[in-house]
């Protein structure tokens, strides 16, 4: 999968160049020198420093020139302001993959920045490839290699790979790890990224076949559709974790529509992980949690799951947790309640969860667990082990791995206590069978072997291409129409800009006095609604700029006034260019469809509840354009506004293949057509079941 051979250096070199060694034990340059001596790397090891000379029982060289064969691969740990120059170096010896650990670039300001554009300009001179700067390295356990001048135990071989933009974050998980039971396979700090990218790297630690599962600590994203390309041919293979943050809405830009003022980075981040497969972490445990069952555990055929207890507590945590995490407590079939009373004591519950109660021996625990297991209707299974009165911990565990171990169905397990749990959680580490200090953790990570499980099955829909769409058409609209002075686009070119992409919505004319409007109502039809007609004024209705159901000449009259004068009030500055005169649409339910190009993802989608409150209500979702039908349900399923389409109390339901129709046209449009910044419909009437629907009030700003 990887594209670029030169990214493969950085993990199988044939020999390494650490260019900044010292003969001081206090600097990060002996410190570097010493971990890869230490870490039992089988390349050659060669050693850089003007000064000559030896250290660590390896000759210094004075300079990179003199370096023998074989080198692949160059860690430099000089001054920023002679990095430059000793890349060069690199690029005349033939070396194409450096590792640039030194800090004083960018991060210190303008100097910093100018030494390292002058670094990147060298390495593409030399086409070499280039990791940081201003990071820790690279490590690989299993080669192994250790190019981390951090002084951290070499870390156990594993199957999690981590890739971290901060090299402190990456240097505190790995001692972490080391107390959580689990290694890693590969670690790579990127630092300031001046070239190889969390996008670059992607596919390099993918093709590793000890890594079983891809981590990611992220704080931006280089090229968010790249991102979503490569990540989505990665979460193929191998799941993908990501804890990002940076997440707050502080950065959010001042918009002309409420799809742009709701669609901060954060639900662009999301809607680009949910296309490209990948699982977002709120924390960084969460992350954790959910990497080692999913590199150790069969993925669930379901979201039903059984819970195994001796006390009722655990039990009922268990439980709760269980739904809020979009899982269910699995109903159990008539063979496995009838198996369970038979074994267990008739105080115990054989509901789920089961409660074997305080007497349960380690042989309940293995026959219970066997039957929850044959049950069909159990698709995954939590075994939670309190504090035993007659057993041990470690008693248990040691019976139960055997079931787990051959079990077609992921179990993990919940060790309740600290001091007197350590021989269960090792035995368990040892096999590799995830075990955690609370059934919260414990569930949070069945979800996430549920959520892998249905995104592998989403991962190939392509998105819905609608053929009886006319680019051409708007194409020549854009030629022809000039937006008004924040870039919106006149209402009338919007409205035949969506129905070139098969959009229904409800003509609107501009009228410049009341007498125009009467003839526009009589030409349009009554009974109609006045807009105001203003470049500066987005929510009209917050200035008395909007009247409604006008059913005859006076009340349009009447009507016009009313609403310049309103407006001519509130706003006396603001630049009024008539009234909008629009027939009143036929009663649905009011719904929101907008479109945003986001400045790292592209084009992103949103649907949500419609009307006046669309902010204040918060019930919006993002997707990424174009739309798979999956995007078009996930935009129904996952907001209120989407599910009371199928009918609630006294709404009947409405014509949700209308809406699912009108989303996916949308989001082709917003596709092949960037320079449209925005684009919103609102509201989008929603009319009964095979009524269709029909946009009412909509607007475009190009950008």
């Amino acid at each position: 999968m990887t594209n670029d051979p030169r990214l493969s250096l950085f993990f199988k070199p044939r020999g390494v160049a650490l260019v900044g060694v010292s003969q001081d034990p206090s600097r990060l340059g002996y410190g570097l020198a010493r971990k890869m001596i230490q870490s039992g790397y089988k390349g050659s090891v060669h050693l850089v420093n003007p000064k000559g000379g030896s250290l660590l029982n390896h000759p210094v060289y004075t300079d990179i020139a003199s370096v023998p064969d074989p080198v692949d691969l160059a860690v430099l740990l000089v001054p920023a302001a002679l990095t430059a120059s000793a890349l060069e170096a690199c690029g005349k010896r033939g070396i194409h993959a450096v590792i640039i650990s030194s800090g004083g670039f960018r991060e210190t300001g303008p100097e910093g920045a100018a030494y390292e554009a002058e670094c990147l300009r060298v390495a593409g001179q030399y086409q070499i490839r280039v990791i940081g700067p201003n990071c820790i390295g690279v490590i690989d356990t299993h080669l192994p290699l250790d190019t981390c001048f951090a002084q951290l135990p070499v870390s156990f071989p594993g199957d999690i790979a981590l890739v971290s933009h901060s090299g402190a974050i990456c240097a505190a998980l790995l001692d972490w790890s080391f107390g959580q039971g689990f290694g890693f396979s590969r670690l790579v700090s990127l630092g300031n990224q001046a070239d190889v990218s969390e996008t670059d790297i992607f596919a390099a630690i993918a093709d590793d076949p000890d890594t079983r599962v891809v981590t990611m600590y992220l704080e931006a994203i280089s090229n968010g559709r790249r991102f979503v390309e490569q990540g989505s041919r990665v979460a193929q293979e191998k799941p993908v974790v990501v804890y990002k943050v940076g997440r707050s809405v502080s950065g959010q830009r001042a918009a002309a529509s409420h799809t742009g003022a709701l669609a901060c980075p954060e639900y662009a981040f999301q809607a680009a992980l949910r296309r490209s497969g990948i699982i977002q972490a709120e924390t960084m445990e969460q992350m954790y949690d959910w990497a080692r069952a999913l590199a150790s555990c069969p993925l669930p055929k379901g979201r039903s799951v059984a819970v195994l207890t001796n006390a009722g507590g655990p039990g009922v945590i268990a439980a709760d947790h269980v739904e809020i995490n979009g899982l269910h407590l699995a109903k159990f079939g008539d063979q496995t309640m009838a198996a369970l009373k038979a074994l267990l004591p008739a105080a115990a519950s054989i509901q789920n969860p089961v409660d074997m109660l305080a007497s349960a021996t380690p042989e309940h625990y293995v026959a219970c667990l066997r039957i929850l297991l044959e049950d069909p209707g159990v698709n995954s299974v939590l075994v939670i082990i309190p504090p035993l009165p007659m057993f041990p911990h470690a008693s248990v565990a040691t019976a139960v791995i055997p079931v787990i171990l051959t079990s077609e169905k992921p179990v993990v397990v919940a060790v309740l206590g600290e001091r007197l749990i350590g021989e269960a959680v090792e035995r368990l580490r040892i096999e590799h069978i995830p075990e955690y200090r609370c059934p919260e953790r414990a569930v949070s990570a069945l979800a996430a072997l549920s959520q892998r499980a249905e995104t592998l099955e989403k991962l190939n829909a392509k998105p819905v291409a609608k053929k009886d769409v006319h680019p051409e058409k708007v194409r020549s609209i854009l030629r022809d129409v000039t937006p008004d002075i924040t870039g919106l686009l006149p209402p009338r070119a919007v409205g035949e800009i969506l129905a070139a992409y098969g959009i229904s919505t409800l003509s609107i004319e501009l009228a410049t006095n009341a007498n125009e409007a009467v003839k526009l109502a009589h030409k349009l039809g009554f009974p109609v609604a006045l807009k105001i007609a203003s470049p500066e004024i987005t929510h009209k209705s917050d200035v008395g700029g909007v009247t409604l159901d006008l059913k005859d000449d006076e009340a349009v009259v009447t009507g016009f006034k009313d609403i310049v004068q309103n407006v001519q009030k509130a706003l006396p500055a603001s630049q009024i260019s008539g009234v909008y005169v629009q027939r009143m649409a036929p009663k649905g339910q009011e719904v929101i469809l907008g479109a945003v190009q986001d400045s790292i993802f592209g084009a992103l989608v949103m649907f949500g509840a419609g009307g006046t409150e669309v902010e204040g209500l918060g019930d919006t979702a993002f997707a990424l354009a174009p739309l798979t039908l999956e995007d078009a349900e996930y935009l129904l399923k996952t907001t209120w506004a989407g599910r009371k389409l199928k009918g609630f109390r006294n709404l009947p339901p409405a014509d949700r293949e209308a809406v699912l129709d009108a989303l996916t046209r949308l989001a082709q449009l917003a596709a092949d057509f960037p320079q449209l910044n925005e684009i919103e419909i609102n509201p989008f009437e929603v009319l009964s079941e095979g009524r269709g629907a029909i946009g009412v009030d909509y607007r475009a700003r190009w950008a």
